[in-house]
């Protein structure tokens, strides 16, 4: 059992969230939907989602981060989460309910904590022009000399 659950406050929809995010993430199953609430995991990472009306909304304050090996996998992360939603800068989206995801290639954290700060600083320039991350142009960047 995770010592640490994400708990999500939906506006009633928290059943379509649910679905629509095991449906996205390999490795993903519902545990229980209730009237209530739904609990759901996500690659192993338990969730629960509570249906608690419109009091609360979600802010970028919040976060998940998506740990991605390849382009086909940000590619496909991006175009099904921003479905909806809205992309935005730096690998960052909201999904079609408010809640922020970060789309990173695991290549870009490699790159961005490089010894070499000139590499590091280029990389991090190109990256704040993209919206969703595109690694080979990160690539090139961090390649020029």
């Amino acid at each position: 059992m995770n010592k640490i659950i994400p708990f999500l406050w939906f506006d009633g929809r928290a059943e379509e969230a649910a679905r629509f995010y095991t449906s996205i993430f390999k490795n993903s199953t519902i545990e229980r939907i209730s009237e209530m609430s739904a609990t759901f995991q996500l690659d192993g990472q338990k969730f629960i989602a509570l249906n608690g009306g419109p009091q609360f909304k979600f802010t970028e304050a919040i976060s998940f981060f998506v740990d991605c090996r390849t382009q086909d996998e940000v590619d496909e992360l991006w175009e099904k989460l921003s479905a909806g939603g809205e992309p935005g800068r730096c690998g960052w989206l909201k999904d079609k309910f408010g809640v922020s995801w970060q789309i990173i290639p695991s290549v870009l954290v490699d790159m961005l904590q490089d010894e070499d700060e000139e590499k590091s600083e280029r990389v991090m320039n190109a990256m704040l022009q993209m919206d969703k991350i595109d690694i080979n142009g990160l690539q090139r960047t961090y390649e020029r000399q």
